[in-house]
């Protein structure tokens, strides 16, 4: 029980984590975004690419309990930790963290149950309205909201088709976001 605690067991979930994490900041800097999908490469844009892909790991592990309900709830903790160091990195202080760390939650939380319900909803415009109006709130027309909405949806059925025992082990796999 000691080295169960202590030992190899949490070294290889550590592990795990940082793989899948790793994997998901991956999927969201993929150059395609930014070159050819306008996505903006700033901070906030960045942020918006990683909360889209946070949102749809969790969103495959929703309603998965033991295991892959726990992996889910660190990654998230990952998450938003890696959203404080990034705040951090930016000179914010500590006395502006967490205030800014509270807009930032709220922002995710907002935009995952908009992408959620559409996707439920399996409703493009919806999806393509709520990407537009998070990621380029500032552009009045995006044209490119329609690839990344049929990039989501996509996405989200493959990460639906990989087995829980797959991803909870340390690999998910998002597909490549194809150039326009």
């Amino acid at each position: 029980m000691f080295q169960r605690l202590f030992g190899r067991e949490r070294h290889a979930n550590r592990a795990i984590t940082e793989a899948l994490y790793a994997q998901i900041v991956a999927a969201a800097r993929q150059t395609v975004f930014y070159s050819d999908w306008d996505v903006p490469d700033t901070p906030l844009g960045r942020f918006e690419m990683l909360s889209l892909h946070m949102f749809l790991f969790q969103h495959r592990l929703r309603g998965e309990g033991g295991v892959a309900g726990e992996v889910a709830q660190v990654l998230i903790d990952e998450f938003f930790m890696d959203v404080e160091h990034s705040l951090r990195e930016l000179g914010i202080g500590d006395v502006g963290v967490p205030k800014r760390m509270k807009k930032l939650a709220k922002m995710f939380y907002g935009r995952t149950a908009a992408y959620d319900d559409a996707l439920e909803r399996n409703d493009h415009d919806a999806l393509v309205a709520a990407l537009a109006r998070n990621v380029r709130p500032d552009a009045g027309t995006w044209p490119q909201a329609t690839h990344l909405a049929g990039y989501v949806a996509d996405v989200s059925r493959r990460l639906a088709e990989q087995p829980t025992e797959s991803i909870v082990s340390g690999t998910v796999a998002f597909p490549a976001a194809k150039p326009i």
